[in-house]
């Protein structure tokens, strides 16, 4: 390599060191200070629209309930945010949402009404919001189970006796039902 006095390899090293660690040093200072918050939200230019949630889950309701819910917004950008429409994806469900322009910095609402008449199991409502945001249209759903409303009252049954088998459910009309097969005794009461 170059033949140099060991006093000034020394000192050109210590001086080749010094500057790659004060090169990283500065690395890790421009990296940490791009890094930011994870709550943080970057201002956008225009406006922009932030929901505190996105999916409402209303957990099970009998067919023929109507669930409505409040969806929370703030305008997240630096112009004012106006929601021009919002579409459903069935006739069953009705929004309703704040009009006027919803400045900078303040909050508005949608609120989504689902009338699960003539609806049956797993439901996924979405509504589609269309305004002058820059992200475009967004959305958030309604989801959860709707169970039958009106099913056949249930029978306390009460079987006796070895092998006995369990009856059907008494019909609505019946009112006590004795039966006797053997040794195997069977009493059925309904519930109005």
């Amino acid at each position: 390599m170059f033949n140099l006095n060991p006093t000034i390899r020394f000192n050109l090293m210590k001086k080749v060191l010094l500057l790659a660690l004060s090169l990283t040093a500065t690395a890790y200072t421009v990296q940490a200070q791009s890094v930011k918050p994870a709550n943080a939200i970057d201002k956008v230019v225009g406006p922009a629209i932030t929901f505190e949630e996105s999916k409402y889950d209303f957990g099970e309701i009998a067919q023929g309930g109507v669930v409505t819910h409040v969806f929370k917004f703030k305008n997240t950008g630096s112009a004012p945010l106006i929601i021009s429409n919002i579409g459903v994806s069935c006739g069953c469900t009705t929004p309703e949402w704040t009009k006027d322009p919803i400045m900078p910095g303040k909050s508005g609402t949608i609120t989504a009404n689902f009338n699960t008449a003539g609806k049956m199991g797993m439901q996924n409502k979405v509504l589609t919001i269309e305004s002058n945001a820059t992200g475009g249209n967004t959305t958030v759903a309604l989801v959860g189970n709707v169970k039958e409303a009106n099913s056949t009252p249930t029978a306390d049954i009460k079987v006796e006796g070895p092998g006995a088998m369990a009856p059907v459910a008494a019909a609505p009309e019946e009112k006590k039902m004795k039966e006797k097969s053997g040794e195997t005794k069977v009493k059925v009461k309904t519930k109005k």
